[in-house]
């Protein structure tokens, strides 16, 4: 039998769920509101302060929402946030913030950028925090927990205690980090900038050593670190995943009787798998040492197989501690060897500039590692791969440099006299420079284009690489067209796809959707955001602002993405591209995530990306009447796929 150390994961696996008593009660409105005008009223200058305030009002605003009827516990635990909250309110406008030095577990909060919502997490403030120097930094990633109404408030509930007193501080010289990341997404997309806003939170508010920052976790929080941590390799300085998936095929194949299996996928699809799947990454462990633990009788045991023999592959001995007669727990003793060579990491700190680097990626998204910047592909979700050697006398030679067609080279490299790059065999004498350079392929050959800063991206370029559901991990607003469609029933189902957006972002992304109509989109919209528009250009004035130049043919008669026309009385393009209206942002047009509740209700191993940068969609009845309680969703995928570099030609069909 496999025991497992979290409750809430065992949940989620087996498909069991506790079903308190519900209890009548009436929603304590009067006292959210009570918070929420006093929320209104504090005038801090410091946003974090009223989002460790907002993040009980917010929690309790959920719980209303989406558990009804609440049970006992439950009306217990919202009464006491409210209360919390209301303490805290009361607090700040008295210039008072004990929470904000106190040792032991606090609840606190961030404004996500992504969606303006408040987010929680939770801090442990060892005894010898005095903040005069500092801290390493443990970003610890939660389990597998089914997204309910309550979700925000049982997660503070671990670590409020009160402002004042509470558990004993640990003695340990780090502080934790517990992030939300939303729930439950495995920390992708929108949960993985959570992870990252999370961490500047904490070191807005305490002394951190950005040098010395552990990614860690349990479970769904093991597969998050194995995600982050090799796909940002220079941004932790060690990784303790304890059993945590790797891959999306074989994983599904678990012999678990609730699991969906992951058969065949059309071909995009199965590129897409490339940005997601952390055993692809497998290499960039030659660059963050990753400490893994597991049990021998743990159920996903073979994830950790599969990923040592990703390390062998590239040349690499994966450390992977395994507890005797262990199932899905954490064993004390594994954990506390894991922890201890992780520490042997952390106390040296990151070194920003080795003498020997590779990194391997498969997208732009994630482009980053130490002084290499990659700026360009031949081919996305095609594996890119950049070895370099650095010289006593600061030379550079690139041994190997796969599917990249420019990069950039950081300080505090090519800073000295007379260093020299060789790529590929041939030298380039370049000048002592303090910035990035430029490097690009030109008729096949190697050139310099100069510094960073003077350098203009175009095409596919890292944070406009796609595909759609990239666009709801940075700051978006929707944009509903207000104007005369062009035709009735497309209108329809742009309007039927944005409730569903709503709907789900809501429920699962922890936030409300930014919404705006087309007819108040400001500028400040259009340099800080993705505009995501909903409509056709008859609709949408935005639309029709960017149609000469997207990379669709578009009028009221017909409709094509390469050279298949269809009728656009009944077909409509969901589609993402850089914008013609921002060089630094994306439009997308009709459409949110491309998974839907179906998987965020399911699994979090489904979320993947379902349509590459675009499709083409056959409307069907019924679109006007649609609401969420309907199952079905009125269209039918035609066609799919992605984009060429250049964000112009589609290279690859359903």
């Amino acid at each position: 039998m496999w025991v497992f150390s979290d409750i809430s994961f065992c949940f989620a696996v087996c498909g069991v769920f506790l079903l308190a008593a519900a209890v009548s009660a009436e929603e304590p409105q009067h006292a959210v509101r009570q918070l929420e005008a006093r929320l209104s009223q504090l005038k801090s200058a410091n946003t974090d302060l009223i989002a460790d305030t907002e993040i009980f009002h917010k929690g309790a605003v959920w719980a209303s929402r989406y558990d009804q009827p609440l049970n006992t516990k439950d009306i217990e635990l919202l009464n006491r946030a409210l209360d919390r909250g209301l303490q805290r309110a009361e607090s700040i406008a008295a210039n008072k913030t004990p929470w904000t030095t106190k040792k032991g577990s606090v609840l606190r909060g961030f404004v996500s950028a992504v969606d303006g919502s408040t987010q929680p997490y939770g801090v442990i403030i060892p005894q010898s925090y005095d903040g005069t120097h500092p801290m390493r930094l443990d970003v610890v990633l939660h389990g597998s927990s089914k997204p309910v109404g309550m979700s925000e408030l049982r997660f503070g509930a671990r670590f409020d205690q009160g402002d004042e007193k509470g558990t004993p501080a640990p003695d340990v010289d780090y502080i934790e980090l517990h992030p939300l990341g939303r729930v439950e997404n495995c920390y992708r997309w929108a949960g993985e900038t959570d992870v990252f806003e999370a961490i500047d939170a904490v070191c807005r508010s305490y002394n951190i050593d950005r040098n010395r920052i552990v990614l860690r976790g349990m479970s769904m929080g093991a597969s998050g670190t194995w995600h982050l941590g090799l796909k940002h390799p220079d941004r932790f300085v060690a990784l303790g995943p304890y059993c945590g998936y790797v891959d999306t095929h074989r994983f599904s194949e678990t012999p678990i009787p609730s699991f969906i299996k992951v058969g065949p996928l059309p071909p995009h699809q199965e590129l897409g798998l490339h940005m997601l799947d952390s055993v692809d990454y497998a290499a960039n462990a030659g660059v963050v040492p990753a400490i893994a633990a597991i049990g021998d009788q743990d159920v996903f045991f073979q994830a950790h197989v599969i990923m040592g023999e990703a390390f062998a592959k590239e040349g690499l001995q994966m450390v992977n501690l395994i507890s005797p007669g262990t199932g899905h727990v954490i064993d004390p003793v594994t954990h506390a060897e894991q922890m201890r060579r992780i520490g042997e990491y952390a106390v040296k700190g990151l070194n920003h500039a080795p003498r020997q680097l590779r990194f391997v990626t498969w997208t732009l998204k994630y482009n980053r590692c130490h002084w290499v910047e990659l700026l360009g592909l031949k081919r996305h979700y095609a594996r890119a791969e950049f070895n370099a050697s650095v010289a006593d006398d600061g030379s550079i030679e690139i041994s190997k440099i796969e599917n990249i067609t420019q990069f950039a080279i950081h300080p505090p490299m090519l800073q000295n006299d007379g260093a020299k790059l060789k790529i590929a065999g041939v030298e380039i004498t370049l000048p002592k420079s303090d910035t990035a350079l430029v490097f690009a392929l030109r008729d096949g050959q190697w050139q310099s284009l100069g510094s960073r800063s003077d350098v203009v991206l175009s095409g596919k370029r890292p944070g406009l690489q796609g595909p759609i559901d990239d666009a709801f991990s940075a700051p978006f607003v929707c944009v509903r067209g207000t104007g005369k469609p062009w035709n009735p029933e497309i209108h329809a189902w742009a309007s039927a796809n944005l409730r569903r957006f709503e709907y789900e972002w809501a429920r699962y992304m922890r936030g409300d959707l930014p919404i705006k109509n087309d007819t108040e989109i400001t500028a400040t919209d259009l340099n800080e955001k993705h505009l995501i528009l909903f409509g056709d250009p008859g609709s949408n004035s935005w639309i029709a602002k960017a149609l000469p130049t997207l990379p669709l043919k578009w009028t009221p008669e017909s409709l094509s993405i390469g050279n298949t026309v269809h009728a656009a009385v009944d077909h409509a393009p969901a589609f993402i591209c850089a914008s013609p209206l921002n060089k630094d942002r994306y439009i997308v047009i009709n459409s949110g995530h491309t998974f839907h509740e179906k998987e965020f209700s399911a699994f979090n191993y489904l979320l993947f990306p379902r349509l590459g940068d675009w499709g083409i969609m056959k409307v069907e009845p019924g679109a006007d009447q649609w609401q969420p309680s309907v199952t079905d969703f009125p269209e039918k995928v035609i066609r799919a796929g992605y984009f060429d570099e250049a964000w112009q030609k589609p290279i690859l069909e359903r």
